[in-house]
């Protein structure tokens, strides 16, 4: 395996601005009267929002800190197993958060419990069981606090229900939420990861067989769906951010970070225009239907993105700029979960923006400001150990 540093400072910032913009077009999506190119793009249209755009490069940058993380276990003289449990470890726990997440879409009036009280406890469940304990804490009291947790979700899918079509059902998979997806994302190519010891030639092969699965879904050479892979873009965008950290180690180990500018900079090129190319040959442009040309059109915009971060981060040390949106970088959980927080306690207790909020540009500006109060609001809770670590 090529040597990487610890960690990119240009990495966290890149998660931070995702996060803050997730954050944004989640809040954004409930605005009226906003331009269309904001908002996601509907489901069968020929086209991409700009908040089509921010789920994509997230799932990048899981690839891109991804070699980070198994190359400081390694380095530490973690073993082959104990690597696979963290890999196992915190792929499920992404995807159980996914999980119930997703079943909030068809809560049911039916169920015990109203949906905003649902959702709180079990929010409240995710941080029981995956909050940072400090080392110092009490065994005793740390497994009390997550068996806790653990009770709580139990509790919460026993007394679930759900209606589709008019039929009450119980808690099932669906689509897996957003969480789901990057855990079997994350999953599968971190096992690839560690499987090959990083080796280049082993992820460009598999990067190519996922976007092959991806092209032939949509151009209807492959039919039905393959299991947890299903077209194949979750795991093609997230091991495009793999490689592309590779390449990076590969320029330092060799002394040559010099040409990172001129290859980055064509990745990022080429990728979006063969994203045009492909566009009119498979199935057009759609984060709905996750399109070839979806996907290499937001792997280069965030390769681009990204070497304008490391020019700025790590090469001329601009991090305080970011200073102020830093929490989302490094809490990036803690940030995901705040939004559920502040949606649910509002719809319990009936607490409404005044109508200015709601439409136009205010409605937007509202959005942003929610994004960083609680963005502002995870850096607090970071000071005070406050946050989840998976």
């Amino acid at each position: 395996m090529q040597q990487l540093p610890k960690r990119l400072l240009s990495i966290d910032v890149l998660r931070a601005i995702t996060m803050l913009l997730m954050i944004f077009v989640n809040d954004s999506s409930g605005v009226r009267n906003v331009p269309d190119w904001i908002d996601h793009a509907p489901g069968n249209a020929d086209a991409m929002g700009f908040a089509d755009t921010i789920f994509p490069a997230f799932l990048f940058i899981v690839g891109l800190s991804l070699p980070f993380a198994i190359k400081n276990r390694i380095s530490k003289g973690n073993s082959f197993i104990s690597i696979l449990i963290y890999i196992i470890t915190r792929s499920a726990a992404l995807i159980i958060m996914g999980f119930f997440h997703v079943n909030l879409e068809t809560y049911s009036t039916a169920a015990i419990l109203p949906k905003a009280l649902w959702a709180i406890l079990i929010t409240i469940g995710f941080f029981l069981i995956w909050l940072d304990y400090p080392e110092t804490m009490n065994k005793a009291k740390r497994y009390t606090l997550s068996g806790l947790g653990i009770v709580l979700l139990i509790a919460m899918a026993i007394i679930y229900k759900g209606s589709e079509d008019g039929q009450i059902t119980w808690m099932r998979p669906q689509w897996w939420g957003i969480l789901g997806i990057i855990g079997w994302a994350y999953l599968i190519c971190a096992i690839i990861y560690l499987l090959s010891k990083g080796k280049l030639s082993v992820l460009v092969t598999a990067l190519i067989l996922f976007i092959a699965i991806n092209i032939g879904k949509h151009t209807g050479i492959i039919n039905g769906r393959l299991f947890i892979i299903g077209d194949a873009s979750s795991i093609t965008l997230t091991m495009g951010g793999i490689i592309i950290t590779e390449i990076y180690a590969r320029l330092v180990s060799l002394g040559k970070t010099q040409r990172l500018w001129i290859i980055f900079g064509l990745t990022g090129v080429l990728l979006i225009v063969l994203g045009l190319l492909i566009r009119p040959y498979a199935d057009g442009i759609s984060k709905i239907r996750s399109t070839p040309a979806w996907i290499f059109i937001c792997s280069g915009i965030t390769v681009l993105v990204f070497e304008l971060m490391i020019f700025l981060v790590d090469v001329k040390g601009k991090k305080n700029w970011f200073k102020i949106i830093w929490p989302a970088g490094t809490s990036t959980l803690t940030c995901y979960l705040m939004p559920y927080f502040q949606v649910f306690l509002m719809m319990y207790f009936h607490i409404y923006f005044p109508r200015g909020f709601n439409s136009g540009f205010g409605g937007l500006a509202r959005s942003m400001a929610v994004a960083f109060v609680l963005i502002a609001l995870v850096g607090l809770m970071e000071k005070k150990r406050i946050r989840l670590k998976v």
